[in-house]
């Protein structure tokens, strides 16, 4: 067994893993883990056993009577509690203690996602920095939630997915970064749900909004939309779309005028 004592930055680096990661993938044979293994100097089945910790510290888990080794959960309890209070700032923190592990600035990590405002300077550009990366690894989040799958079409292509905000990103700062405020939804029917053109009732069935069945007569309604009307959705691994939010949705975006 390892005797040397976990850091915290090697705590808040488990974590990012853990929030990445399908359930069904926190064990010692998932790439991820066997590489977070190797950047930390610590044996493949020791992060496998701090990701089991960090599951015991889930709510999620904990409903379910998961238990996890008791001294192992009692480090990782603060690190789940500082999420919770805070998760823009443990993300971004978690994202560059990462980047510096792998001898990267978050500017160099991030590199593809942040082209486009590299001439920015001080305040703004770090702001516009930090959001970028958070919103990043929500959408991984999100997709680890759905086993990287489109909760509507089953389609499991990367490049294809979305993580839609239920309430938008813009409209609650605190929940912006909660995974039950996410679904993975593919290119179409993320922005028929961001644009309000179908929603998401509290059973997670698909409805329509009216503008959307004004065009029902239409070869493209056929083949994309009259399939999935009071469809349920495919239901994710651990976090469920929060109701509350889901009538955020309903009553404020669904059917609205566009």
């Amino acid at each position: 067994m390892e005797r040397k004592l976990w850091t915290k930055d090697e705590l808040v680096l488990a974590f990012n893993l853990y929030l990445k990661l399908p359930f069904g993938k926190l064990h010692t044979r998932t790439p991820e883990v066997v590489e977070m293994a190797n950047l930390l100097g610590r044996t493949v089945n020791s992060i496998a056993i701090r990701l089991t910790n960090f599951a015991a510290c889930d709510p999620y888990h904990q409903n379910r009577g998961v238990k996890g080794m008791d001294g192992g959960r009692k480090q990782c309890q603060p690190i789940w509690d500082e999420f919770f209070k805070n998760k823009e700032v443990l993300i971004f923190e978690s994202e560059r203690i990462l980047a510096d592990k792998e001898n990267l600035t978050i500017e160099a990590k991030f590199d593809d996602l942040l082209l486009d405002i590299k001439d920015l300077k001080g305040e703004t550009k770090l702001r516009e920095v930090k959001t970028r990366v958070n919103q990043n690894v929500f959408r991984q989040m999100v997709l680890a939630n759905y086993s990287n799958k489109c909760a509507i079409t089953g389609i499991d292509i990367p490049e294809l997915l979305f993580a839609s905000h239920i309430i938008p990103w813009s409209k609650n700062e605190s929940e912006r970064l909660n995974p039950e405020n996410g679904i993975c939804l593919s290119a179409l029917y993320d922005k028929s749900y961001d644009k309000g053109l179908i929603g998401i009732n509290e059973r997670y069935q698909i409805l329509f909004s009216s503008r959307l069945k004004s065009k029902k007569s239409t070869d493209y309604f056929s083949k994309y939309f009259a399939i999935i009307e009071n469809q349920e959705l495919s239901l994710p691994q651990k976090y469920l779309p929060k109701k509350e939010f889901i009538q955020y949705h309903l009553d404020t975006i669904f059917n609205k005028n566009i």
